[in-house]
């Protein structure tokens, strides 16, 4: 048996189909800190978000190698497709080389947990959501 202290995931991720993230924005001075960003990955406690080096908007993280002076910010941002806002935690961030960053955001705290379960349900799986031309 395992201790439950090391496995800090509180649930199971889920590919998604790529969310739109129109923008990321800090709750303490409101500065945007992204554009264009695209849900990865989710959980009913966090979202994984893949965010391109140009799509950063501050001029000294678009030159760093590393996000991590944002890990501990809290931020809101809005999901296109769903019109939703949802806000939570930078928990980490990884460079990616050329791709980008991914950042991990936990939005645990600031939605109830049926509502997050609900939500998971609702993001479309790989493959789940056709290009309609």
């Amino acid at each position: 048996m395992g201790n439950a202290a090391t496995n800090k995931r509180i649930a199971p991720r889920k590919e998604v189909s790529p969310i739109h993230v129109s923008y990321m924005t800090s709750l303490d001075d409101f500065a945007k800190i992204a554009k264009n960003c695209e849900i990865v990955e989710a959980s009913s406690s966090g979202l994984l978000l893949l965010v391109k080096r140009e799509d950063l908007i501050p001029t000294a993280l678009r030159k760093n190698l590393t996000l991590d002076v944002l890990i501990g910010d809290r931020i809101f941002m809005h999901l296109d497709e769903m019109n939703l806002e949802i806000s939570g935690v930078i928990k980490r961030t990884k460079l990616l080389g050329k791709k980008g960053f991914h950042i991990a955001v936990d939005y645990s705290e600031d939605a109830p947990e049926y509502w997050r379960e609900c939500l998971m349900d609702l993001l479309p799986a790989p493959g789940e959501l056709e290009e309609v031309e």
